[in-house]
């Protein structure tokens, strides 16, 4: 059995017991939590569309435990007990209307099974329900991430034994657990004199295709050809119409690694079964690089592009990417190491000639070798994308849809690749005018005006913000396009990528715009000529403001707002700002600059305004529309609509 703790969750068990838990206990009866009893319904019922898949998750599951005990057993040989042929065996018995499938691999001891088959998921069977859309289809991709293949059992059974006994344990600690995946299960103590486990499905009626012998090869072959280790079935022969199991075993599978035979040798639905595989996902991959590496380092990469995200991509902590295999032998399930984290969407394999096979997450850590394979397996990846946004963009744009955010972690933490991972990003912009992130930088390069020497951007909490931004008002006016960007890792990422291809990122709300080439002589002229004539306004709104800004000045920004604010060329933007502080880190309080459009009616109001109260009132109104307008918050917004109410009162009566 596959050990869902190597899946994403856990689930709390609600007892009731009738004996004690421990070796010594008889026969007990455990109740299944509601979640569990609401799970084995959706299984029995309507979960899967293809019933036959429950066949994959069992011989799945049997696989990795054989992988376990192997790794086991490198520390520890007497695991193997006296049988080291490791095995899945898979049999059927027409007239008891069974399906068994047993391996040899690490098998649970009765403690394990409480916690492993008597439950599923803790914090994530709730995700897991929320997730499910009522299309079968995609709601069966979600069976392998949340680690509940082995409860597909009930699809077709409607009762389910399962027998273990845990390697280096003697043959009385054997356990037997069995459900009808209703609302309870019994456990008891059992004898078994080999390791591993067994599961027998007691078929329900109207299942008789899985006793056939010709069905269940086809489904093995079809689902678990590239299963490493043999699966083995009895040769039938037919006598009187009959199909009758003979004593002579017969391998079903190909039984050899499928990354390490020849990409010549292997067809795209081999590559594809494999994938659902390594990555217990239903749905096939958008891409795939098969790799063989000679040289200082030997190795074999098989990486895989999913087509959709897990429900836990955004937690940085959870890894269940890479496997690592050195020399064919099953080492690791999670090898971060392998794979940096704006990258741990990718799956597959690495199986590596020159690594120990007692290799440790230490080792991995300070290994020459293994940077170079994670290197060159983030140039795969990386390639894999390039090819695809170049060739395919429609299954690039599914990519970017679902992994898009992940990838803009990484020019902040990939430096080497910084300039090919900026090449892959994808934004909205002005140019779209959609919230759509279809513009790649090196189209906007190409789209930029002559004598434009930046890429210009904004980032702010929301689309509708950035889109209607007043700095950008200058920029419509004169068609250049800006990057409007409004995802939290916007912010992280505008941070890291300073420049592409010689053209650097400039935010259109930090510091002076300067346009350089794009603004002509007359305009500039025009602009120094109100820089003079508004400074005694500049001065009284400075000191009316005080403390609440760093400065105040004329702006050649705006054409249709009387005022926005900036931060400084190096300081902290105000959308940083408020993220950290809504996410209760400490930041430090950025003052802004307050710029004025000379040209706004409002400047011209205030600059006649002779009451000197009233003039503060306009002031400070005029630094807190600007404050709202940049999506930041009031410190006292009673005071803010009592100046607005203040001078709407005096507007003339019509």
């Amino acid at each position: 059995m596959k050990l869902p703790d190597t899946a994403l969750i856990w689930l709390t068990l609600v007892c009731q017991s009738t004996g004690e838990h421990g070796m010594s206990a008889t026969k007990e009866t455990l109740g299944f939590q509601a979640e569990v009893k609401q799970l084995l319904q959706l299984m029995i019922h309507s979960l899967y569309s293809n019933k036959d898949i429950f066949l994959r998750e069992l011989i799945s599951n049997a696989s990795d435990a054989t992988d376990k005990l192997r790794f086991e057993a490198l520390a520890d040989p007497a695991l193997f007990e006296t049988d080291p042929e490791l095995k899945i065996r898979v049999a059927f018995d027409r007239e008891a209307r069974t399906l068994t499938i047993s391996d040899n691999g690490i098998g649970m001891s009765r403690q394990e099974v409480i916690e492993h088959i008597g439950t599923i998921a803790k914090s994530g069977t709730r995700e897991f329900f929320s997730q499910l859309s009522g299309d079968q289809k995609k709601d069966a991709a979600l069976i392998g991430q949340f680690g509940v293949g082995f409860y597909s059992a009930f699809i077709v059974a409607d009762r389910v034994t399962l027998t273990t006994r845990r390697a280096g344990l003697t043959a009385e600690h054997g356990v037997r657990w069995e459900s009808e995946g209703a609302g309870d299960y019994t456990l008891e103590t059992v004898e078994k004199p080999g390791r591993g486990t067994e599961i027998v499905l007691h078929l329900r009626d109207g299942e008789d295709g899985f006793l056939s012998d010709y069905k269940i090869k086809s489904v093995i072959r079809t689902y678990s050809d590239h299963i490493t280790l043999p699966i083995v079935m009895k040769k039938t022969e037919w006598k009187d119409g009959v199909e009758v199991p003979t004593e002579e075993d017969e391998t079903v599978n190909k039984a050899s690694a499928l990354w390490a035979r020849a990409k010549k040798d292997i067809s795209d639905d081999e590559y594809r079964e494999f994938y659902k595989h390594v990555a217990h996902d239903h749905e096939p991959p958008l891409a795939w690089s098969h790799n063989r590496v000679e040289g200082k380092q030997d190795y074999i990469s098989l990486l895989y592009v999913p087509s959709h995200a897990p429900f836990d991509l955004y937690d940085r902590e959870r890894r269940h990417g890479i496997k690592l295999y050195v020399r064919r032998v099953f080492i690791m399930d999670d090898a971060e190491q392998l794979m940096p984290a704006y990258l741990r969407f990718a799956r597959g394999v690495i199986d590596s000639a020159d690594l120990p096979l007692n290799v440790s997450r230490e080792i991995l850590q300070s290994s020459r070798d293994i940077d170079a394979i994670k290197a060159g397996s983030v140039k795969k990846v990386l390639g894999m994308l390039e090819d695809m946004a170049a060739n395919q963009p429609e299954q690039y744009a599914t990519f970017w849809k679902e992994f898009g955010r992940v990838l803009k972690e990484g020019p902040g933490e990939d430096f080497a690749n910084r300039e090919k991972i900026a090449g892959l990003l994808r934004f909205a912009s002005t140019h779209a005018d959609t919230d759509s992130q279809i513009v790649s930088l090196k189209e906007y390069i190409g789209r930029m005006k002559d004598g434009q020497t930046a890429i210009y951007t904004i980032t702010a909490d929301s689309f509708a913000a950035a889109k209607h931004s007043p700095h950008l008002e200058i920029f419509r006016k004169k068609g250049i396009e800006v990057l409007l960007l409004s995802e939290r890792v916007d912010e992280w990422l505008v941070s890291n990528l300073t420049e592409f291809e010689g053209k650097p990122l400039k935010s259109v709300a930090k510091g002076s715009l300067d346009l350089g080439a794009l603004e002509d002589e007359a305009e500039k002229n025009a602009h120094k000529d109100a820089e003079e004539a508004m400074k005694p306004l500049i001065e009284r709104i400075k000191t009316t403001l005080g403390e609440r800004v760093k400065d105040v000045r004329v702006t050649h920004r705006l054409t249709d707002s009387p005022a926005c604010l900036v931060t400084g060329e190096g300081d902290m933007s105000a959308n940083l700002e408020r993220l950290l502080k809504a996410a209760g880190q400490t930041a430090p309080t950025v003052k802004p600059t307050l710029e004025i459009n000379p040209a706004h009616a409002l400047a011209t109001r205030m600059n006649a305004e002779s009451d000197e109260d009233r003039f503060k009132d306009w002031a400070n109104l005029l630094f807190e529309q600007a404050l709202l307008a940049e999506g930041g918050q009031l410190d006292d917004p009673a005071s803010f609509v009592r100046r607005l109410n203040g001078l709407l009162a005096m507007l003339p009566t019509p």
